[in-house]
């Protein structure tokens, strides 16, 4: 796939470089041109800096919204021209001081995006883990794959996603429509609170499913 990124920080550099070691041609877009090259070198390979137009025309697959909740909107509606009609991957968090959902009572993050640019196929994922995680090669814990929530509405744009999502080394989940993005992001904001707030695994939260099931075999 041809990826554009838009954004120069921390997730695009982690998922940035999973998808050009699985041979994709990515574009790093920043508003700041030496941002942009530097993280294009870091990252080697098929990855090449531009600007954020650049970077969204560039994209004829995917375009990856690794910007600040808030950004991402001026951003998709400055680009909902290069934008129409391709799959828009929104891995944003709205959550601020005391881990508080900004969007409690609105639309999700996800859901502002496709207003903004309301051509294109917006796809919520890779939301609920700290950038470390999505660095790792590849994201197992336990001998298990990090499983990974796909939202969206579009099932060609879903398709793209859940094969990014295995170029990261983890396993796609089906998250629902879109309008279930905003479950996701309440999702990361109680996990950000618990880690980082009470410091509690978040984790220990969901056990594996087929622990339910041995249980009720006993019974």
């Amino acid at each position: 796939m041809r990826i554009g990124v838009l954004g120069t920080g921390n997730m695009a550099d982690a998922l940035a470089t999973h998808w050009v070691r699985a041979g994709h041609e990515v574009t790093i877009g920043g508003r700041d041109a030496y941002k942009a090259e530097r993280l294009a070198t870091r990252i080697g390979g098929s990855a090449k800096p531009a600007s954020l137009r650049a970077a969204a025309e560039s994209g004829q697959e995917v375009v990856l919204a690794a910007l600040p909740f808030g950004a991402g909107v001026d951003v998709a509606w400055e680009l909902r021209a290069p934008l129409e009609g391709k799959v828009l991957l929104d891995c944003s968090n709205p959550v601020g001081p005391g881990f508080r959902l900004l969007t409690e009572g609105g639309p999700s993050a996800a859901q502002q995006l496709a207003a903004a640019a309301p051509g294109a196929h917006v796809v919520k994922a890779f939301n609920l883990c700290h950038e470390d995680v999505w660095r790792m090669r590849p994201p197992v814990f336990d001998g298990r794959p990090l499983a990974v929530p796909v939202c969206g509405d579009d099932e060609t744009a879903l398709a793209r996603v859940r094969e990014l999502v295995q170029d990261v080394g983890c396993e796609p989940v089906a998250g629902g429509g879109l309008e279930r993005a905003g479950l996701l992001e309440a999702t990361a904001a109680l996990f950000i609170a618990l880690w980082v707030g009470e410091g509690a695994d978040a984790q220990a939260i969901a056990p594996p499913l087929f622990a339910g099931r041995v249980e009720r075999r006993e019974d």
